[in-house]
């Protein structure tokens, strides 16, 4: 059965006044499970990985309630500080955690860009390498660093998230670093993820202008190894929009390119099985 998948979505039940861990909250206001699901059943979504937003202070405890409450609708990959004293501890259960499928960092701000570049995220590569988690990464400003970690870990399953590219820019200059996501495509341990593209458009929906990017995108990596996401709490227009984009206006893909893009990919890549 053909299923979309969302990979990445924000849920969160708090209301933020000042900027938590340096980030705002994409919307004011709660984003809470139920809307979410509401959302999704709307739109004809089946599945959604939840990120915990990286401006929460609860972390993971409420995604991973709303993938026990909803174990058929949600998962999570979840966050983690790379180096604290029990890093390595929680590594080891990581994937114990019932809903749990994966990690997810990002790399591009400054604390976090310069523990990658020191080395600092080597014990979490090599333990989610030899324990089978794969890991979500916001890497932009950040690909062309990347072929040293794939080589070393062969077995480690990485996926970018938003194409590598900074979600706060728009038309041709979102795009500058494109070829240092496409030279990834070598690696068969990476895939990416078409996350917030409406974001990158300097035009409304049917967003023509990404095309071209999208096309050399499914070129390099195929459609085995493109996740489709949303992102949904900053997404810039319908949530049936962001559908219909795959479903009707990349005329290159064919159904069961679709297929895998939509919701088989997410679930291969994060082993996440029909229930």
């Amino acid at each position: 059965m053909s299923l979309i998948v969302d990979a990445q979505v924000h849920v969160w039940a708090f209301e933020q006044g000042e900027p938590t861990r340096g980030r705002l909250a994409h919307r004011a206001g709660l984003w809470r499970t139920e809307e979410m699901l509401a959302a999704m059943d709307a739109a004809g979504v089946d599945r959604a990985v939840i990120v915990p937003p990286p401006w929460a202070d609860d972390r993971n405890a409420y995604a991973l309630a709303a993938a026990r409450a909803f174990p058929d609708r949600f998962a999570v990959m979840g966050l983690l500080e790379p180096n604290e004293p029990d890093t390595a501890e929680r590594l080891e259960h990581w994937l114990e955690q019932p809903g749990m499928v994966g990690l997810r960092f990002t790399l591009y701000g400054p604390p976090w860009r310069n523990l990658f570049r020191a080395g600092g995220y080597e014990p979490v590569w090599s333990a989610a390498e030899r324990l089978g988690i794969p890991i979500m990464v916001s890497a932009a400003g950040l690909l062309a660093e990347l072929p040293p970690v794939l080589e070393r870990h062969p077995g480690l399953r990485l996926i970018v998230d938003h194409l590598g590219r900074l979600v706060a820019t728009r038309g041709p200059r979102a795009w500058a670093d494109f070829p240092d996501l496409l030279a990834l495509a070598r690696f068969p341990n990476l895939a990416t993820k078409g996350s917030a593209l409406p974001c990158f458009s300097e035009e409304g929906y049917p967003f023509r202008d990404l095309g071209d990017y999208l096309r050399r995108a499914y070129d390099a990596f195929g459609p085995q190894r493109l996740l489709w996401a949303t992102d949904y709490s900053r997404l810039p227009c319908t949530y049936e929009q962001a559908i219909d984009h795959v479903r009707s206006s990349l005329d290159f893909l064919s159904e069961e390119d679709k297929e895998w893009i939509l919701g088989r990919a997410a679930m291969e890549w994060l082993s996440w099985p029909l229930i």
